[in-house]
């Protein structure tokens, strides 16, 4: 009884973490992923005090999991969170300059051009966003739907009737040139002259926190997906 309680634990736990993720920001889905390793760590030191192993040490291993601490040295996942601390790709369109932190998963953007230029999007609210879209070319309009979708997650329902030809179709297709080696290796977080396999991590990486259960973006991941086409071919030429 005692070990399928904790495995309705482990499961409840992971549950109320992915529903809790697809429905905020990512930098709050990281503090309920620290607090359930903290609960976890918690119950598992209780429950091994009373001789329970079968049901700590598993418990335990979860809980360490969700804090990021890898049990297997370091050749495993710690290891590989720490090559890309500090990490950010960058993505600029004629309006909008969006940054995305690897660590946090968090998406800032800044005004480039026109009235606003200079301000940070995180100083307006929802309705003046919408009314900001509906004056930017239809690829400033795709990076500014990554952005809602992360800040305000039902911002669609929320504001159906006010984006008068958001739903034209165009938007979902910019059109932009060809990518260059330089914004790629920015939109990858990567320096200039990193390897194929450099490359195929980073976006990996940026793929993962693309999902979207983590707010990601369509748009987004087209374009890690062409930085990263357009790296590679370096490399095969």
């Amino acid at each position: 009884m005692t070990l399928i309680a904790g495995l309705v634990a482990v499961v409840t736990l992971y549950l109320l973490l992915q529903t809790f993720r697809a429905a905020n920001p990512a930098v709050v889905a990281r503090g309920l992923k620290i607090g359930g390793g903290i609960v976890a760590l918690a119950v598992a030191v209780f429950v091994g005090i009373r001789g329970e192993l079968a049901v700590a040490i598993p418990l335990g291993v979860f809980g360490a999991g969700l804090l990021g601490w890898s049990p297997f040295g370091p050749a495993g996942f710690s290891a590989r969170t720490r090559r890309s601390a500090g990490r950010k790709s960058q993505v600029r369109s004629q309006f909008l300059d969006m940054v995305l932190d690897h660590d946090t998963g968090t998406l800032r953007g800044e005004i480039i051009a026109g009235e606003h230029r200079g301000r940070s999007l995180d100083d307006f609210a929802l309705e003046q966003l919408v009314r900001l879209g509906a004056t930017f070319d239809p690829e400033s309009r795709a990076l500014l739907e990554s952005y809602l979708d992360r800040r305000f997650p039902s911002w669609r329902e929320d504001t159906q009737s006010d984006r008068t030809g958001w739903d034209s179709g165009e938007i979902n297709r910019p059109t932009t040139g060809k990518m260059t080696e330089e914004e790629a290796y920015q939109i990858l977080g990567l320096q200039p002259g990193a390897t194929a396999g450099e490359v195929s991590r980073a976006h990996r990486s940026l793929m993962k926190k693309l999902h979207p259960d983590q707010g990601g973006s369509t748009y987004l991941a087209a374009r890690v997906n062409e930085a990263k086409d357009t790296l590679l071919r370096r490399h095969r030429t």
